[in-house]
């Protein structure tokens, strides 16, 4: 039953304040132990892989069809990597497979664990603006991030493998689809997000830190862009499952 009831059993909606996206590209050999069996990584020029950081703060967050005031808001942080499904039909599924889930709400931890195999934990954040700066971090997760917020054309983060922010967006985020695997049963569950009003900016970035990149031990992951998207309506279908064939 409680296996049954954490595989997004209904639809979800919210509504996004801002969802910042850091993307960093990291050699796809380096990423191909991180996913399942299942998955291919969505990789650029068959050589970067990649690997994002997404502060989502959301407003309303509740089963699709209630009323907003029975929404919660919350802040989320998800460490995801970009990969391709190809599903029973043939169809190339482009999407996300989560690594680590962090929420600055209890509530958010235990209600995201009990319908999602996304394994929550409660963190700390704080968020402050000083001049044409805006900061986001945590003690307890151990990241730090700095954006510029001054009204300035915006250059790609130095070393990124992208020839132009055309390029970059593609590997924005979020994607269609984000997918879980039971190696077990080899059944894979596709979870579809839908979204409104999908437009990217890119943000300058002065300085970052996230420990649990360094826990994976990746040789030194390159940021290749960083975007912001705001006021952006959101909702999430039902999960639905199917067998992996090999």
């Amino acid at each position: 039953m409680l296996s049954t009831l954490k595989d997004h059993p209904f639809a979800v909606e919210a509504f996004f304040d801002s969802s910042l996206v850091l993307t960093f590209a990291v050699p796809k050999e380096e990423l191909v132990q991180l996913i399942p069996e299942c998955l291919q990584l969505d990789t650029f020029q068959d050589k970067w892989a990649f690997i994002a950081v997404a502060m989502v703060q959301t407003r309303g967050l509740r089963p699709k069809g209630l009323p907003r005031f029975m929404g919660n808001d919350f802040f989320l942080i998800g460490y995801r990597v970009f990969v391709r499904y190809t599903s029973q039909s043939g169809k190339r599924l482009r999407g996300l497979y989560i690594l680590k889930s962090e929420t600055d709400k209890k509530k958010m931890e235990v209600m995201g664990n009990i319908f999602t195999h996304y394994n929550y934990t409660t963190t700390d954040i704080t968020q402050s603006r000083k001049a044409a700066t805006k900061e986001i971090s945590s003690v307890k997760s151990g990241f730090h991030v700095q954006l510029s917020t001054a009204n300035e054309d915006v250059a790609l983060p130095e070393g990124s493998p992208f020839a132009d922010w055309k390029e970059a967006r593609r590997f924005a985020g979020p994607l269609p689809f984000t997918f879980t695997y039971n190696p077990d049963t080899r059944e894979v569950l596709i979870i579809e997000g839908v979204r409104q009003n999908w437009t990217p900016q890119p943000v300058k970035v002065m300085d970052y830190r996230f420990s649990f990149l360094d826990t994976l031990a990746l040789d030194q992951p390159v940021l290749a862009n960083a975007f912001i998207i705001r006021n952006i309506p959101y909702h999430w279908k039902k999960g639905r499952k199917e067998v992996w064939q090999p």
